[in-house]
């Protein structure tokens, strides 16, 4: 709901492969989004940023993007995005835009 607040339009929520997994795929403004969401106690530390961007975790949400690129190749012309979105109670949720690459 946070990112539709925010004019994303949401394709596709928990899409697993045997690849890897991407908690939200959105579209907004042209660009295609894959969202990685980290639930922390605190909300706010960058340990969220650590977990997610490890080179395994990135490597299996950049594969998982390209099966669902594979499943949607009317979106395969789009601009890519990897975002990051931390949650915690009590706090709004941190949205980290383009926070990795897929070939980082």
């Amino acid at each position: 709901m946070w990112l539709r607040l925010k004019g994303y339009r949401i394709l596709a929520r928990g899409f697993r492969v045997n690849v890897g997994e991407i908690d939200i795929v959105a579209l907004r403004r042209g660009v295609l989004v894959f969202v990685e969401v980290k639930a922390r106690r605190d909300g706010g530390n960058d340990d969220g940023l650590e977990a997610v961007l490890s080179p395994r975790q990135r490597h299996r949400i950049a594969r998982a993007a390209e099966a669902f690129l594979k499943l949607n190749p009317n979106l395969s012309e789009l601009s890519m995005r990897f975002d990051l979105i931390v949650v915690g109670r009590g706090r709004w949720p941190r949205h980290h835009k383009a926070a990795w690459r897929s070939d980082d």
